[in-house]
């Protein structure tokens, strides 16, 4: 019986991921840990014999979702909580609806933080740093869309990088 670090994702189409990586690269330690993804339970900690029982109720989660519509058109900030600049993505229920459905039962309810839909592009930023990449990326604007049909329930390896323990499509 052993702890892992778990957390549910998911990850957005690969042009989503190309723009986001494109700063990334620079701007995020964690580039190498994990693509980027919009993060719908943070990691919490669970016994590998009771993984599969969360795995049972996830499958009940995406069985009863239908695919929806994302929308990115700019950048936005957590400062001064947290340096951490990223995607904004458009407020969408189905997207709070998930989060919500993965903080209750027999999910671990902690939540750090209020649920924001995002993608990570900086974080661990010095102040002036942050500043400056933010000051320079606010004015930009995206025109991304991206379909979600599906989320993924991933576990952190001892190096730090997160791998994918399974992929549960909507309405199946």
């Amino acid at each position: 019986m052993k702890n892992l670090k778990y957390g549910i994702a998911i990850f957005p189409s690969k042009e989503i991921q190309d723009v986001a990586n494109s700063y990334r690269k620079r701007y995020d330690p964690n580039y190498k840990n994990i693509p980027p993804h919009i993060t719908l339970k943070e990691r919490f900690k669970v016994n590998t014999d009771e993984i599969d029982q969360l795995a049972k109720e996830l499958n009940k989660i995406a069985a009863d979702m239908e695919p929806f519509e994302i929308e990115i058109h700019k950048v936005s900030s957590f400062s001064p909580v947290t340096n951490t600049v990223y995607l904004k993505v458009a407020p969408n229920e189905s997207l709070t609806y998930l989060n919500e459905k993965m903080h209750q039962g027999i999910f671990p309810s902690e939540q750090q933080y209020a649920f924001v839909p995002h993608i990570t592009i900086s974080q661990d930023l010095s102040e002036d740093e942050h500043s400056d990449v933010y000051g320079s990326m606010k004015m930009l604007t995206f025109d991304l869309k991206d379909t979600v049909d599906r989320f993924q329930l991933l576990y952190q390896l001892e190096d730090g990088t997160w791998t994918v323990y399974e992929t549960f499509k909507f309405g199946q």
